[in-house]
């Protein structure tokens, strides 16, 4: 389904929903304008500057090396000239390690400021081989999520470095993404940097999470929606929110009611039993079912704790389960909406 993570992982998962519900189309694409979201009574969307922030220090690449890709190849990159991430967030960790000049096309995803006039070599979230070809990169990295997958072999068989690495799925995973591609562009010392930088961070946020007042921790439910493909999925243990909720000091209630898949469809019998008192969405979701009136017409959400007091956070797509450099900011805002009056 984006960070981006969610826009690669989501591909199956919405085959599996389409046909639960019965319903054709999709629209798993992850836009987003920036890290923050809207409050948690209201959700509506900030004006958040959609930026990465790069190290202060532009790096110089040591090259060249020779990393292990998740495919079970072995990769040599001697160049790092012309760049192609098949993600948001490898582009997000490619950019903010310093190494945006390099970057010659984008994937859908990829929505923050620096890259957007960058070409596109997706179509929703299928790679176009022909398209990255036709920009003579010199790596390209995908996930293992990424496809087609005769789109990928085609790259590799013409001769172009392709590394693939491992999907997100929670924040133990943020610094060794980093890791990883820092590596495979040659730029170790830089990947060291970045990743305490965003560890820090992240401890800070942490930080300002306040104690339950009643000894309960919040229950939040995710939420992944597309109102225009009459997608409406609850997330599970696999989500890939778990761990965002987690670290913000709530309990995912959809992991937390038994939910074991990654996604299930919503059904009112479903809530009832995730009961959650806040309810996290991405925002074009959110949207696409015509904000928090729309959100509380759909079955089950108006009679939960989250729709009778309209506790609803938005997080904007193109970062919520990125879980990269800009985790913290993530983080904070999630923290920032769950608890507005600091408890």
């Amino acid at each position: 389904m984006r960070t981006q993570r969610l826009a690669g992982a989501l591909i199956s998962v919405l085959a599996l929903a389409l046909t639960a519900t019965g319903c054709g189309g999709s629209d798993s694409g992850a836009g987003g304008t920036g890290g923050g979201g809207g409050t948690a009574k209201g959700a509506g969307t900030t004006a958040t500057a959609d930026r990465v922030e790069p190290l202060a220090t532009v790096p110089e690449p040591e090259l060249p090396v020779t990393v292990d890709s998740a495919d079970g190849t072995k990769v040599t990159v001697t160049s790092t000239d012309r760049l192609v991430p098949l993600t948001g967030s490898l582009s997000e960790i490619v950019f903010t390690l310093g190494l945006g000049k390099h970057v010659v096309a984008r994937d859908i995803t990829a929505t923050f400021e620096q890259a957007e006039k960058l070409p596109v070599v997706t179509r929703a979230h299928d790679v176009s081989a022909e398209s990255v070809l036709s920009l003579r990169p010199t790596l390209v990295i995908a996930e293992t999520t990424t496809g087609p997958s005769e789109a990928v072999e085609q790259i590799r068989d013409a001769g172009i470095p392709l590394l693939v690495v491992e999907p997100a799925k929670g924040l133990d995973d943020v610094g060794t993404r980093i890791g990883t591609v820092a590596r495979a562009l040659g730029v170790d010392a830089a990947g060291d940097e970045l990743s305490a930088r965003t560890a820090e961070r992240i401890a800070a946020v942490q930080k300002r999470i306040p104690a339950p007042g009643d000894g309960e921790k919040p229950r939040v439910a995710f939420l992944y929606l597309r109102g225009s493909a009459s997608v409406y999925l609850l997330g599970g243990r696999d989500s890939g929110a778990s761990s965002l909720l987690e670290a913000a000091g709530a309990v995912d209630a959809g992991k937390e009611s038994g939910l074991d898949k990654d996604f299930t469809a919503i059904t009112s019998e479903a809530l009832a039993k995730a009961a959650p008192d806040a309810i996290l969405l991405m925002s074009k979701g959110l949207e696409s079912v015509g904000g928090p009136d729309g959100l509380v017409k759909i079955p089950g959400v108006a009679e939960t704790p989250a729709g009778l007091d309209r506790r609803f956070i938005s997080v904007d797509d193109g970062v919520l389960l990125n879980y990269g450099p800009r985790t913290d900011q993530v983080l904070a805002s999630l923290v920032e909406q769950l608890y507005p009056d600091g408890e």
